[in-house]
């Protein structure tokens, strides 16, 4: 037997068949997406109706989820009150057309042991109602496979999505109006934060917790965070774009974060914890903050513009250690006058086993870079760096009681009150200039620099 002959009129002709089929296939998809998508009425809801449908849609949901189907709404407006969700269920609204109204109760959309369930296009207005047992106009539990897509949520009482002990994702949702956090994670289990559009926000814009310090490992990337207040009050707790509080290896990337009470990303607890490629504006206190019992962060590749404080890696006397500040671009600090004793106008500070290298700080009123606070400094190298129209260029600690730290190869241009001066304990300059050397200090070495 000859062996088949393929020419290009075969292939062209199969090709050709090939695509009818796929064309045809993909044609059906819309037409079985109709079938499945019923009628309001078909479902027992109402559109426009001021009554509770809650159980009506319950009804539908969990006929749905028995028959392993999505539940499709239609299009309109219902009051519902506590909707729960079971393992497997898939509540989809009619992109972002189909509105749920909350009319009150234990909570609104809830789920608990729920794995593989879906929530996406629907509108969810909280009417700032309060919530009963709920953490959040959307409050999950012990899941596994979540996904929340394609949401639009406003008006909650307390947080807007809140994620207890969960693994999935929260993608492409918008939430704004929360008297709480945009998207709270407590003790997660796998869990990215990504592409959505937070704002007005009472207290915090993400939150990633843990009940105990321990690794997390979610991430949260590329987002838009803005206009996150500090209502709670606190010296940090609330206020910012992104906190990460004990949960180990989190990686923060790519995100914008704008016009927050107090910090843009603050990690506290948080070891090994990646702050990277952020874009950060118009923050109150610290811009980028790793504080209290952290080992190990990476700050790299941020841009930093207008902040009390660029970027801050501090309290080594409560164990918080160990990190790299790479690359960043730091500019427009300010002083806040109205401070008793916290007025700061740093651009970067450290205080122990950090490298320091390759950023670029501009406009700094009190000091560019500043090494240590007291006895609490240790092994600090700072290289590379490029210090510009501050007051001091670099302060460094002198304490008795400090460790070593390099100074080597910084450029430091404008510095009113010396390009490097060592530090007393109250954080002001004293001492000679030191950009030449001069230093008695065994432990500190200072080479290369130049000022001009």
């Amino acid at each position: 037997m000859s062996p088949m002959t393929i020419d290009r009129r075969h292939m062209l002709s199969a090709g050709l068949a090939a695509g009818i089929a796929a064309g045809a296939a993909a044609g059906a998809r819309p037409a079985e997406a109709r079938k499945r998508a019923s009628a309001a009425g078909d479902l027992g809801l109402v559109p426009g109706s001021t009554s509770d449908q809650t159980v009506a849609l319950q009804a539908a949901l969990d006929a749905a989820t028995n028959r392993g189907e999505p539940l499709e709404l239609p299009a309109g407006r219902f009051r519902i009150g506590a909707l729960e969700l079971r393992a497997g269920a898939r509540l989809v609204g009619a992109a972002g057309a189909t509105t749920l109204e909350f009319a009150g109760g234990e909570g609104f959309i809830t789920a608990d042991h729920a794995d593989n369930i879906l929530i996406e296009g629907l509108v969810l207005d909280g009417g700032y109602q309060m919530l009963g047992a709920a953490d959040g106009l959307i409050d999950v539990r012990n899941s596994r496979g979540v996904r929340l897509r394609h949401l639009a949520l406003s008006r909650s009482p307390a947080n807007g999505i809140s994620l207890m002990a969960c693994a999935g994702s929260v993608a492409d949702c918008t939430v704004s109006n929360t008297l709480q956090a945009a998207i709270r994670s407590v003790d997660a289990a796998g869990l990215e934060i990504t592409h959505n559009d937070i704002a007005h926000c009472g207290n915090n814009g993400v939150q990633v917790w843990r009940s105990e310090p321990g690794e997390d490992g979610s991430i949260v990337t590329g987002n838009r965070i803005a206009r996150i207040r500090a209502d709670g009050g606190g010296t940090g707790e609330n206020g910012n774009g992104v906190n990460v509080f004990r949960a180990g290896s989190v990686l923060v990337s790519g995100n914008r974060i704008t016009d927050c009470a107090f910090s843009a990303v603050r990690g506290n607890a948080s070891s090994n914890i990646q702050i990277l490629a952020n874009s950060c504006a118009r923050l109150g206190e610290v811009a980028i903050y790793a504080e209290f019992g952290f080992e190990g962060a990476l700050v790299a590749n941020n841009v930093v513009d207008t902040a009390a404080t660029g970027i801050t890696l501090t309290n080594f006397n409560d164990g918080g250690r160990l990190g790299v500040v790479q690359g960043n671009l730091v500019r427009n600090l300010f002083r806040r006058e109205q401070e008793p004793v916290d007025k700061r106008g740093h651009g970067i500070t450290v205080e122990a086993d950090t490298a320091i290298t390759g950023n670029v700080v501009e406009g700094a009123p009190t000091a560019g870079i500043v090494i240590g606070w007291g006895a609490y400094m240790r092994e600090v190298v700072a290289t590379g760096n490029l210090v510009r129209a501050s007051r001091v260029g670099i302060l460094v600690s002198t304490d008795r009681a400090a460790g070593a730290c390099v100074l080597a190869n910084n450029m430091i241009s404008g510095a009113s009150d010396g390009a490097i001066r060592a530090m007393d304990a109250a954080g002001n300059p004293t001492g000679p200039e030191l950009t030449h050397g001069g230093s008695s200090e065994k432990l500190l070495a200072i080479a290369g620099n130049l000022s001009v």
